[in-house]
């Protein structure tokens, strides 16, 4: 298991607690921030590893920083704290947009993303908790890590614990039958403590999801399994973080959150293509340029 940071740990901590008692402007200046560094970092690991989903990363980050900085009690010191809240990355091929976030927080050195995809690092292609803190459960079979949250909540919910448990979808991964049996569960077992976070970018890998299997109309398909409903702009920091608030109805929370794929990369977004192809070195300087402000 990699150490964890400490000084970027303390860092961590006082930016989160910036986030989460100052004004609504500092929050989202601070998480803005955050975001774009948490970006330039996935496009440095996948430009070293020539391997990657950069397209999905980028989509999938604004939801993992306003996660990790905002909402979920953690200690990276301790990432096995009891009472920690569970987070399950279920698309789990985005695990450069992990790796990078967990880094920023201090659940391990900056300097271990270097090593992402190489032989032997800790930090491989999907997320494996015996290697990597901050790491619930191994995710990368689509389909997978939303019955394991399901599972985490229920647990939570027999024991009477406070902790509460965030899985983020990919929208592809709910064409997994699954994930529907898992909803079922947690509407019926009323699992208020559950929320899941559906990365909506609307392309999957070699196509659009309407065109592969449509989704819509997906709100009222997760109301009609029982869920409180959530849809948000992915991209806006504030509405994630009050998206992100406990249930208010006693039910599980789905949270629909808009997306573009390849977000903050011109180029890339809305780009099929992106999905998992490698950017050549100018485009990697062109890149990091946009994601500098």
């Amino acid at each position: 298991m990699l150490p964890a940071d400490p000084t970027r740990f303390t860092e961590y901590r006082e930016v989160s607690r910036r986030i989460r008692t100052g004004s609504p402007e500092e929050a989202a200046a601070e998480l803005d921030r955050v975001s774009h560094e948490v970006r330039r970092s996935v496009v440095k690991m996948i430009a070293r590893a020539q391997l990657g989903h950069i397209g999905g990363d980028l989509s999938v980050t604004d939801i993992l920083v306003a996660c990790f900085y905002g909402v979920l009690s953690l200690d990276p010191e301790k990432p096995r704290w009891e009472n920690r809240d569970r987070f399950v990355l279920s698309k789990g091929h985005c695990a450069a947009a992990l790796y990078s976030t967990l880094a920023h927080c201090g659940f391990f050195p900056m300097a271990e993303l270097d090593t992402f995809m190489a032989p032997l690092s800790a930090l491989n292609g999907h997320p494996n908790k015996i290697k990597v803190p901050g790491v619930e459960t191994n995710t990368g079979a689509l389909g997978h890590g939303f019955p394991v949250a399901t599972g985490c909540a229920l647990a939570a919910d027999l024991d009477g614990s406070p902790w509460r448990t965030v899985v983020v979808l990919g929208d592809g991964e709910l064409q997994e039958g699954s994930n529907w049996e898992a909803a079922m569960t947690a509407a019926h077992y009323n699992l208020s403590s559950l929320t899941v976070v559906i990365d909506r970018n609307r392309l999957q890998q070699g196509a659009r999801t309407e065109d592969t299997k449509r989704l819509d109309p997906l709100g009222d398909k997760w109301s009609s399994f029982g869920w409180e409903v959530r849809e948000v702009d992915g991209h806006d920091h504030l509405a994630l973080l009050k998206a992100l608030d406990r249930s208010t109805t006693g039910k599980p929370v789905v949270v629909i959150a808009n997306t573009i794929k390849g977000k903050g990369v011109s180029f890339m977004e809305d780009r099929v293509e992106w999905h998992h192809k490698v950017p050549s070195p100018d485009q990697v300087e062109a890149a990091l340029a946009e994601l500098a402000g």
